[in-house]
């Protein structure tokens, strides 16, 4: 039964539901690409089955993420799911030159994903993204530009922000790196 996987499996059986259901996908929408059938999705989903690393390869392709922010990384069975140590925050994968983000949450079972992201001196995001979240970020290190349906806003160590589905893009044009503490639902990554 559920209790007889490891917790591990339960946790990611969950991360892969919140991550289809944040695409907007069905069981079925994900399984087809898979080739799987959607009852072994949904073992997938609900702890019953553990997928092969191939499977797991192939799931986090369709979910277009990284295959290591599917992984919980180095939890003992009583932090897992509650948890998560410095050393063994799950990385998220951006695709963007100079950005690093850690998934601060343990997984992504909540209504909201917790991240760390570290913006190298230099980096850039050119092109508007919209996301369909709510998202507020926190400045604690660094300098930061975020342009927000156009507007253009300077931020700095201590500032913070809010998101609500607006076009938004941003920049590191400064010398030291900047971090970010963002919070963001629903989950996403």
């Amino acid at each position: 039964m559920l209790h007889d996987l490891p917790k591990e499996a339960r946790t990611l059986g969950a991360d892969v539901r919140a991550l289809r259901k944040a695409r907007a996908l069905t069981l079925q929408d994900l399984a087809q690409p898979l080739g799987r059938s959607v009852g072994w999705l949904s073992q997938v989903e609900r702890g019953i089955s553990e997928p092969s690393q191939d499977d797991l390869c192939d799931l986090a392709r369709a979910l277009d993420v990284s295959v290591s922010s599917l992984i919980q990384r180095n939890a003992t069975p009583r932090e897992n799911g509650r948890i998560v140590r410095a050393n063994a925050r799950r990385p998220i994968g951006s695709r963007t030159p100079g950005l690093v983000e850690g998934l601060l949450s343990p997984d992504l079972t909540d209504d909201f994903e917790v991240i760390h992201s570290s913006f190298a001196p230099g980096a850039t995001l050119d092109t508007a993204l919209t996301r369909p979240t709510q998202e507020i970020g926190y400045i604690v290190a660094g300098r930061f530009d975020l342009w927000v349906d156009g507007d253009l806003f300077q931020l700095g160590k201590g500032d913070s922000f809010r998101l609500r589905g607006e076009p938004f893009r941003w920049a590191n044009p400064y010398h030291e790196t900047c971090d970010i503490i963002w919070v963001i639902s629903p989950p996403i990554y």
